[in-house]
């Protein structure tokens, strides 16, 4: 059985590594990949692997976008240091759904649940993986947001907030009314868990709600600069690579 990861930290992919060794005499660990681009690549130019272990959230987007990108020949064992939010949604019977700290009797029954599979699917995907990809890329976006007030917590309804922000390891959202919130994820977190027709990540540092966007101006670079309200001292500059995506989601 030949194994491809696909994970971005390295020890978490080091420790996959070594835990897929006792599951088997049969099992290779042929590459660890650490990106949706490295990925990508490794497939497109053939790269060979009977299983592909994937952790959803990689630096440089989620692991969803490789099957946007290319053909995924094999099957597909998830892995995510998140909640439980859809697990039960994952459980179809092509492939799993693991959870970080990976649990080694659950790695060994998902491995197990490959191999009964690999010899009654040799077309390909299984069926059901389309369907289990069609599900994570619907997922049901937050209505409400966690906010930390000193030692209590209370909640922020999303379509209130105008824009959320990063000021070191902390995020803040800000409502309409120019109020500074502090919440309790940080903005990679909250960018997937925000309806993505109505919040854009302009930037590393910002996230903006499109009722918050008064006036688009250009910058230099054929950058450009948006003029928010309630207004911000934050960079509200869109970064190069996210221009033409942001002029995408404006024009909606």
């Amino acid at each position: 059985m030949r194994v491809v990861i696909i994970e971005d930290e390295a020890p978490a992919a080091a420790r996959l590594a070594r835990l897929l060794q006792n599951t088997g005499d049969d099992v290779e660990v042929l590459k660890q990949l650490d990106s949706v681009e490295a990925a990508t690549r490794y497939l497109q130019n053939g790269g060979e692997a009977d299983l592909l272990f994937m952790d959803i959230q990689l630096g440089d987007g989620l692991s969803f976008d490789i099957f946007q990108q290319t053909e995924v020949k094999c099957p597909v064992i998830f892995t995510t240091a998140f909640d439980q939010y859809t697990l039960k949604a994952f459980k179809v019977n092509s492939v799993d759904y693991l959870l970080k700290p990976i649990d080694e009797n659950e790695l060994q029954a998902a491995v197990e649940k490959y191999r009964q599979l690999y010899h009654t699917e040799k077309n390909g995907l299984p069926q059901n993986l389309q369907q289990l990809i069609e599900t994570l890329q619907a997922p049901k976006y937050k209505e409400r947001l966690l906010i930390k007030r000193g030692q209590q917590l209370s909640y922020l309804k999303t379509e209130q907030v105008a824009y959320c922000f990063a000021d070191g390891k902390l995020c803040y959202a800000v409502d309409f009314t120019g109020n500074k919130l502090m919440l309790e994820v940080n903005l990679t977190i909250l960018e997937e868990q925000l309806h993505p027709a109505k919040f854009y990540r302009i930037n590393r540092s910002l996230l903006v709600n499109i009722d918050a966007v008064h006036k688009v101006h250009t910058w230099l670079g054929s950058r450009l600069k948006l003029e928010l309200q309630p207004s911000t001292k934050a960079d509200t500059v869109v970064s190069r690579e996210r221009v033409n995506g942001f002029k995408e989601w404006l024009g909606q």
